[in-house]
């Protein structure tokens, strides 16, 4: 026989106590600590009674019978395009994002488009009523008899109407406003969620119906709810956007059929939501000349190349210590590239205040824009425009060096395809498009150079450019 005994745990890091506290030790998250049930054997014995024997027997590998799971696609090339292909039934896909970014009007083109394609979609709403969501769907034009609603909270009650309609594709929205009786906790909390996402998994599982459930993320942008709930579910899907903007991105956290760095591109209108199947140009701005202080670069995401414009500003300080305010680049890496010029480019711009953007609300990861900000510094310090025809791609080293970055033959490849004729790149690289001419910059001094070489002088002569150190 065994005794139970109480613990402990953690749902965020699944640290094990003796007693409860109210913030866990290891993570220090507050009010995830909940008690467990743990059996123990008398007397010291084994774990496990001595006449039971495994539920299953283990295999070679290789005498295991693969899981071709196929995809069904959305209808949405954007979204298949992040998903792998589309949804696969019996799967569970957790969609997160922002409030108002859009998730409940994708997901309700999608369900539109999935019955239009002659198959059974269930939208059950727990945040909105479903006179509300018809009136959306009248707006956006995506209704369909092949669509059922549902407003309901309770879990046994959507159990039920999956029951009921049988469909091949249910959508939750969202997680968190669902409850079950048999649960502790209030709606939303970290038992209920857990305890809702376990059951809803496994009724999808058995069913082979493919699930969708929307997510509510906090004030930092990661998922609410336990980390033990995007570990239930196959697909964490993120949807990200500015909601002063018409630009959304659904990007891909964790993929179990396919790539899980994929990243779908949409446009949000009054009309709805459309995927954009060439994101490039909504990310550069569209001047009839080019201005001081721009550089573009072509950055991937995912397996897609996307061509980005970084502005940079520089004024002078009126305070004790300069600013740095950057949007859409990584704070710490612009503070970098700012020494590496004032360190080994010579570049006086250490005590000025700096401003750092991208257009159209790009986001910008990937070291390969380091040196379009390098660039873009040099180019608002001396005032100096750049034709609008160049992009810069590359890594910048604290030693001032530039190294190659991954993809590149892609980069060129869609940097030529959108009409770019001069690339500034690291030497090494031999993947250039006929099409392009390329500037090879061992560092960030031979970058400059060229910079000046390729810059528009079409107003005044070099000799006349102001603020360039003696290298110039």
């Amino acid at each position: 026989m065994a005794n139970a005994r109480s613990q402990y745990r953690c749902s965020e890091c699944r640290h094990l106590t003796a007693k409860w506290v109210g913030r866990c030790i290891e993570c220090g998250t507050w009010g995830t600590v909940d008690e467990v049930a743990v059996l123990s054997a008398v007397g010291g014995g084994s774990r496990r009674s001595a006449n039971l024997g495994p539920a299953s027997k283990a295999v070679p590998i290789s005498s295991v019978e693969p899981n071709l799971s196929r995809h069904r696609p959305t209808g949405i090339d954007e979204l298949d395009r992040v998903l792998g292909g589309g949804v696969v039934p019996g799967s569970v896909t957790l969609l997160a994002g922002d409030p108002g970014v859009g998730k409940s009007t994708l997901l309700l083109k999608v369900a539109h488009r999935w019955a239009r394609s002659g198959r059974r979609a269930l939208y059950i709403s727990g945040e909105e009523s479903a006179g509300q969501i018809r009136l959306r769907a009248d707006r956006i034009d995506c209704g369909s008899d092949a669509v059922y609603l549902a407003a309901e909270s309770d879990l046994h009650t959507v159990l039920d109407h999956v029951a009921t309609v049988q469909p091949e594709l249910v959508i939750v929205d969202s997680v968190q406003t669902m409850s079950t009786a048999e649960a502790d906790g209030v709606a939303g909390g970290v038992t209920q969620v857990r305890a809702v996402t376990a059951a809803l998994t496994a009724a999808a599982k058995a069913n082979g119906v493919a699930l969708i459930l929307v997510g509510h993320v906090t004030k930092d942008g990661a998922i609410a709810g336990p980390r033990s709930l995007e570990h239930l579910v196959d697909v964490v899907l993120h949807f990200e956007g500015d909601r002063n903007g018409t630009v959304r991105m659904v990007r891909g956290i964790k993929n179990r059929f396919g790539a899980a760095d994929e990243v779908g591109c949409f446009i949000l209108h009054d009309n709805g939501i459309e995927g954009v199947a060439d994101p490039s140009n909504l990310f550069l701005d569209q001047r009839p000349q080019p201005v001081a202080g721009t550089a573009i670069t072509v950055t991937l995401e995912g397996k897609r190349p996307l061509i980005g414009e970084i502005q940079a500003l520089l004024a002078t300080s009126t305070g004790g210590s300069p600013r740095r305010a950057v949007s859409g680049i990584d704070h710490a890496r612009a503070a970098m590239i700012t020494a590496v010029l004032e360190k080994h480019a010579r570049l006086p711009i250490a005590a000025n205040d700096v401003y750092l953007s991208t257009v159209g609300g790009m986001r910008l990861t990937d070291p390969s824009s380091d040196l379009a900000v390098a660039i873009a510094l040099a180019s608002a310090h001396a005032d100096l425009p750049l034709p609008t025809t160049a992009v810069m791609i590359g890594e910048v080293g604290l030693a001032g060096d530039l190294r190659r970055v991954s993809g590149m033959e892609r980069r060129l490849s869609e940097a030529a395809r959108q009409g770019f004729t001069i690339a500034l790149i690291p030497p090494g690289c031999s993947a250039v498009p006929p099409s392009m001419r390329a500037l090879s910059a061992p560092n960030i001094v031979a970058a400059l150079e060229h910079m000046i070489d390729i810059a528009d002088q079409r107003s005044r002569p070099i000799t006349q450019v102001v603020g360039l150190p003696s290298w110039a």
